[in-house]
């Protein structure tokens, strides 16, 4: 498949080629711009990990790009003049660049890259214009973080745990030389032993190290068989660190539970915080009188509001700020000494407001967008210096993520423009924004529509019902590279913020409780049908059904609750919740925090809430979409649903994607493979009416 889109993908630029070359002007108007296509994808661009310098002067970012060769997506390093919007690359070349960290001085930026092979920690040092490897690490470091005096780096890293005493006593024979054995067998006896994207994990333990700044040997701060990291705050004195953790022995099965500690540069340990819950994202403000941080609930439901805490440092004692914000806040940045900046979701947008420590809140930015996943989920991210300059990526329903910027005293700029050379050749999707009342309980539930390229309202259109994952996730005005190509195709795409999403505060996200998935959610999407089929230009013989994950379960659950849509299309679906909860890398949590029991104590909701418990009345045609490598919703879950629809006689197709995980569409031939597959699938039970 990958080598007809590069032919056709070449066939396309030549064409553009030789009209340049004639000096004929290229298309224009929307009338002659062409459709977003499959091979669109392998062109598109964004921005992430956008990192303002101390003055301001300078944003440097990872500018991420598709390579068709090698069907993965390169991470370069670019740097921004936000005077000049002069934009240049400081890497960009076949190796992978990410956590640009900006010194406290600006005179040097911080970097991971695996140049030599292996992931490494580089500076650039910005006047001189030269670079140099730090560091000879041998796992991947994270959460890079600058000393007050700009003399060390601390960072995060795995490290390898001993051999438990069963594991160190088996005994091995030798193996003759030249001999050629199996693979050893892989002992595991931790709780929490495999993870989606990495597999069966070796036994390991991440711990905090420092770095001289100009190079030389990484000390480890912290021991034990604990977990230390997330973001790494220096004390203003440069002579402890503050992270956040969990000490307890029994620490694998406590999801819902992490304090606070700071760690000497000896390596002294002391614990900061005692109350329940979840702590993270801890900053000291300028004068180093108060430590911020983001609390989560320390009760098992599905969902609570991120509250923002602030802590005397003296006292060690900490208030709640915005404690009535129904909303949940994160990644705090100070602005001088009584001002924090945080990001927020609400309505399916993302927004950075000022918080005062009186808990009086102004929003400054609503248009945080472009981080991809193929969907319109809300996504992005912010920076931002002690001057209050803004570095973030922004874009919007036809916009991939750019480098964004607003100054302490300027309205909001893009600058960059990634994908104009491809989107602006291109007729997209409209979107619409729109609200209706289910009929589960006449909730309000908010919703977004695209139109086809050269929409024409007197006309009638197939509709596709999109369903985004989570379900404590939501879809917004963003772009889509997957919807926009059912919108190429001739399709209306619908997608909805049902219950159990996020952005709409505690209550509505609680929704589910309890009902994940069942007939409150099943509503929601039927009205959004109904809806859509009352705006008068969709054709009622032409219904499909789509989503991932969690909008993967939704799809299946809803196909055995009605049979109205033609054809479905489930991606990475549960269907199982009993074989899904004790074969995944998300029980622990998931059990404790989603179920009222065990599968063994609460084994009839289990059931109900399975899609399998419904397959004897399922008739619509589905076909199924699944990484054989998922760990998060294993493709034996899948496996499950087509044997039974094949049992049944049910029209069927598994699509097994080699190598892939629950981010399944993370290679660019695989994003297009997920949405062609599904288009396919769907005009082969397309009916023509015309």
């Amino acid at each position: 498949m990958r080598s007809l889109f590069t032919a056709s993908w070449l066939v396309q630029l030549a064409a553009f080629a030789m009209l340049a070359t004639a000096g004929l002007s290229l298309p224009a108007t929307a009338e002659e711009k062409q459709v977003f296509s499959a091979e669109d994808i392998f062109a598109l661009e964004y921005a992430s990990d956008v990192q303002v310098s101390p003055d301001g002067s300078q944003i440097a970012y990872v500018r991420n790009s598709n390579d068709i060769m090698q069907d993965n997506t390169r991470r370069n390093l670019w740097i921004v003049d936000t005077a000049t919007g002069q934009h240049y690359p400081l890497y960009a070349d076949d190796a992978s660049y990410t956590q640009p960290t900006w010194s406290p001085e600006g005179d040097r930026l911080a970097f991971v890259s695996n140049q030599s092979g292996r992931n490494q920690i580089h500076v650039h040092w910005v006047e001189q214009e030269r670079s140099a490897a730090i560091s000879q690490l041998d796992a991947a470091p994270a959460n890079l973080s600058w000393s007050p005096d700009g003399r060390q780096l601390a960072f995060s890293m795995e490290v390898e745990a001993q051999a438990t005493e069963f594991a160190s006593s088996v005994h091995r024979p030798a193996m003759p030389d030249g001999a050629q054995w199996a693979k050893r067998p892989v002992v595991v006896e931790r709780a929490q032993y495999q993870a989606d994207g990495r597999g069966v994990m070796r036994s390991a333990y991440r711990h905090i190290f420092v770095l001289p700044a100009d190079g030389g040997s990484a000390r480890q701060l912290t021991e034990g068989n604990f977990n230390h990291g997330g973001t790494l705050a220096w004390t203003p004195q440069g002579d402890a660190i503050v992270f956040a953790g969990n000490r307890s022995e029994n620490f694998e099965f406590e999801s819902r539970l992490s304090h606070l500690y700071q760690v000497s540069l000896d390596g002294d340990i002391e614990q900061l915080t005692d109350e329940a819950g979840t702590k993270r994202n801890p900053v000291f403000s300028p004068d180093g009188q108060h430590l911020a941080y983001i609390q989560g609930t320390g009760e098992a439901v599905p969902y609570a509001n991120s509250k923002l805490r602030v802590m005397n440092w003296g006292s060690q004692q900490s208030d709640e700020l915005l404690s009535d914000f129904d909303r949940s806040v994160g990644n705090p940045h100070w602005l001088g000494n009584e001002t924090l900046v945080v990001s927020y979701q609400d309505r399916g947008r993302t927004k950075i407001a000022r918080v005062t420590l009186r808990s009086r809140i102004l929003d400054i930015l609503e248009d945080v967008s472009g981080l991809p996943s193929g969907r319109p989920y809300n996504s992005g991210m912010f920076s931002m210096n002690e001057q209050g300059d803004i570095a973030y990526t922004r874009g919007h329903a036809t916009r991939l993520g750019d480098v964004g910027f607003k100054s302490a005293d300027t309205e909001p700029r893009y600058l960059t423009d990634l994908n104009g050379d491809v989107l602006g050749q291109r007729t997209l999707g409209e979107v619409h924004e729109f609200t209706y009342q289910s009929q589960t309980d006449d909730s309000e539930i908010h919703a977004w529509y695209i139109t086809p390229p050269n929409f024409d309202p007197d006309k009638s259109y197939p509709l596709v019902l999109e369903i985004h994952g989570g379900p404590h996730l939501n879809y917004g005005p963003h772009f889509s590279a997957e919807l926009q190509r059912y919108a190429a195709e001739g399709y209306v795409v619908v997608y909805n913020n049902y219950r159990g999403s996020t952005s709409y505060g505690e209550d509505f996200a609680m929704l589910l409780n309890n009902k994940y998935a069942s007939v409150d959610d099943f509503g929601d999407h039927m009205s959004a049908v109904d809806a859509m089929l009352e705006m008068g230009f969709i054709d009622e013989e032409n219904l499909f059904i789509a989503g991932g994950s969690a909008g993967g379960i939704a799809a299946t659950y809803a196909v055995g609750l009605t049979d109205r849509f033609n054809a479905a299309a489930a991606t990475n679906p549960v269907i199982n919740w009993v074989s899904k909860v004790l074969t995944a890398d998300s029980y622990i949590g998931q059990i404790q925090n989603q179920f009222p029991g065990t599968p063994w104590e609460a084994h009839d909701h289990y059931w109900q809430r399975s899609p399998l418990s419904l397959v004897g009345n399922v008739t619509t045609p589905t076909m199924l979409f699944t990484g054989e490598s998922d760990r998060r919703t294993p493709i034996s879950d899948t496996e499950q649903y087509y044997q039974a629809l094949q049992l049944r006689g049910v029209d069927t197709a598994m699509v097994r994607v080699p190598d892939a995980y629950h981010g399944v569409s993370a290679r660019p031939s695989n994003m297009i493979a997920k949405v062609e597959h599904a288009l396919a699938w769907f005009e082969r039970y397309k009916k023509d009416n015309d």
